[in-house]
């Protein structure tokens, strides 16, 4: 009889916890706040009872704060907590070591800083910082384009990201008041739920090309009409694999990724090295101004850098002709990429502050540089990157992965497997359905307009009403021996240069009293 009582009562246990087990696995998958737990029902607990005591253990056993990369702890916490309207401040100082850490940045702040005399709410407006420029203006284009802010989501496409993941970018958006690159995988309906669109045109024409792979203008023109495209982008090359052509499996070829690039289904589909419609600065000028012809659009190009002398011909060309791109993406080699080889993600194309500043003195010389919309981009999504971009000259920056993270990347590195396991990078739908755009959406917009908030605070407290205003002698670069040197002197700036015309700040001036 003890032994009945026994084994009744281990049954009776374990017959407990089979049921709560059921009720976690039922709960974690029906629910939609956590792509984790959704995917990996109740294992993927422990994720979140590791990230609780993480802090704790971290000391003894585990990184510091600063050391992991591409993003660290600390970047990672404050975008998470900015996404979901947390606490997203940190105590008991900085833990960095400014005294002995090299190239590190400082802002100078002003002894009197700036008091807005506008009687916005700012909070409840989102933290709107209009861009400084007009795209398109200095060259009359027909649908000139001021964006509505200086931070944008940059090209990630379809393709690459799971079509919800593209949804919740779009959508938050359009909640932000920012426009999304569409990256280079042509647009898709996910890209249609109402944020303006950056139409990026890579090598391979996706969504406007022939049956052989070739640009097709009726096409062009077609997609333009059905879309709320503000600007073209053509894409010459990406940080993280400059000079190299890409592949979508064909495996990965869906109907939906097939009817969004123009290509047949199942199929390999190949991106170029170059493009089969320019092979000269001369031809990618009149290709520019075809498409800004036909579609009233600004222009630009968005490339990564490597040697200049393609960026001094464009600027004499430019200069001496009346033909020019409306802005001008430059993407640092520190930028992200769904797959690329090891040697040119570490070692191929210049880091944004090099390639930025090389690039934006050779139209400065020319005295182009203030016809020219610049968008920096490449680990730009933190308040301190941006500000540095904006002091050396940069319109707008563009945030990538950092966009990511607030959808619910883990920065788990699996982005070229299709296991990404919170259901970003992937066209599996059972990881995709992890991801719910009506959440991720207010998540995206969320983390944008606090990285909006911190960049006003900041120009604020550098008495500028707003950060294009910024100059680079307002920056410290400190050496790590006791010393610090403006970027102005680093990279050779003549004065006047990374600042906006008279006219521009005027305008910014009054936008931001309004």
């Amino acid at each position: 009889m003890i032994y009945s009582y026994e084994y009744g009562y281990l049954f009776s246990t374990l017959l407990v916890v089979a049921i709560l087990l059921i009720g976690v696995v039922i709960y974690d998958i029906t629910q939609k706040k956590h792509s984790i737990l959704r995917n990996f029902p109740v294992i993927g607990h422990l994720r979140y009872l590791l990230e609780i005591i993480g802090p704790e253990i971290r000391q003894y056993i585990v990184t510091g704060n600063n050391e992991e990369r591409p993003f660290s702890r600390d970047e990672r916490r404050w975008i998470y907590a900015s996404s979901k309207k947390e606490n997203d401040d940190f105590g008991f100082g900085t833990d960095d070591d400014l005294e002995t850490s090299e190239n590190y940045l400082i802002i100078k702040h002003a002894g009197f800083p700036y008091i807005s005399k506008s009687n916005k709410d700012w909070k409840n407006l989102l933290y709107p910082i209009p861009c400084a420029k007009v795209l398109g203006a200095a060259r009359g284009r027909v649908k000139a384009y001021r964006p509505g802010s200086v931070v944008n989501i940059a090209g990630m496409s379809f393709g690459s990201l799971s079509g919800r993941a593209v949804e919740a970018l779009n959508r938050g958006a359009s909640i932000a008041d920012c426009y999304q690159s569409t990256g280079e995988g042509g647009i898709s309906a996910y890209h249609n739920c109402g944020g303006d669109l950056i139409w990026n045109i890579g090598s391979g024409y996706f969504g406007c090309r022939d049956d052989k792979g070739q640009f097709s203008l009726s096409r062009f023109k077609e997609a333009i009409s059905k879309y709320p495209v503000k600007a073209i982008e053509i894409k010459l090359s990406q940080g993280a694999k400059p000079g190299l052509g890409g592949l979508l499996p064909g495996k990965k070829v869906s109907a939906e990724i097939a009817q969004a690039r123009g290509v047949p289904v199942g199929v390999n589909c190949h991106s170029p090295s170059s493009h089969s419609a320019f092979s000269n600065v001369d031809e990618l000028l009149d290709f520019v101004e075809l498409l800004a012809s036909e579609s009233g659009l600004p222009v630009g190009i968005k490339s990564a850098v490597g040697e200049m002398s393609f960026w001094k011909e464009l600027c004499e060309k430019m200069k001496t002709t009346d033909r020019g791109v409306d802005f001008v993406s430059i993407d640092g080699g520190e930028g992200g990429t769904g797959a690329a080889p090891l040697v040119f993600t570490d070692h191929v194309s210049l880091p944004f502050k090099i390639g930025f500043t090389s690039v934006y003195k050779e139209f400065a010389k020319q005295g182009l540089h203030h016809d020219v919309v610049f968008i920096g981009s490449g680990k730009l999504g933190l308040p301190e990157s941006a500000l540095f971009a904006f002091s050396m000259g940069a319109d707008l920056v563009n945030v990538g992965r950092e966009a990511l993270l607030s959808i619910g990347c883990i920065q788990a590195q699996r982005c070229h497997t299709n296991r990404c396991p919170t259901g970003v990078t992937t066209q599996s739908k059972w990881l995709a359905r992890g991801l719910d755009p009506s959440l991720k959406s207010v998540r995206v917009a969320s983390y944008i307009t606090t990285l909006r908030k911190e960049i006003l605070r900041v120009s604020w407290a550098c008495g500028i009403s707003h950060p294009s205003l910024l100059c680079p002698d307002q920056i410290a670069i400190l050496d790590g021996c006791y010393q610090s040197k403006s970027p102005k002197e680093i990279f050779d700036y003549e004065n006047g240069w990374g600042l906006p015309s008279q006219v521009d700040t005027d305008e910014i001036n009054r936008i931001m009293s309004v």
